[in-house]
């Protein structure tokens, strides 16, 4: 089981900080189908997306492999750099392709 989590730090733009953890007994091996390892998206309290890192982005379109051992974490951070004060939810989700890890967090700016 992959455990993940969500940390937002709110300053000059609001940073998202990802971790994805192995807390199974033995390696887990992920597939990604892009360079895209992570991403992440806000939503406004009505459920309106209005951030997405990737959007807009290109990604190397080859598919990429990578290894966590048991109790290793692989961290994604992010920048959100001009947000508009509001109330938020911050949702992260790991590209894998065989495993579904997300994770969520109400933030205010």
């Amino acid at each position: 089981m992959l455990d993940s989590s969500l940390e937002v730090t709110v300053g000059n733009g609001v940073t998202f900080r990802f971790t994805v953890s192995n807390g199974t007994g033995g390696p887990v091996e992920l597939t990604f189908p892009d360079a895209c390892r992570a991403d992440f998206a806000v939503r406004r309290e009505d459920g309106e997306e209005v951030w997405r890192w990737s959007e807009g982005r290109m990604f190397t379109q080859a598919i990429g492999h990578a290894r966590l051992e048991p109790g290793e974490e692989a961290v994604f951070e992010e920048e959100w750099p001009d947000p508009e004060p509001g109330d938020y939810t911050a949702e992260a989700v790991l590209r894998a392709t065989e495993r579904e890890v997300r994770a969520e967090t109400p933030f205010s700016v």
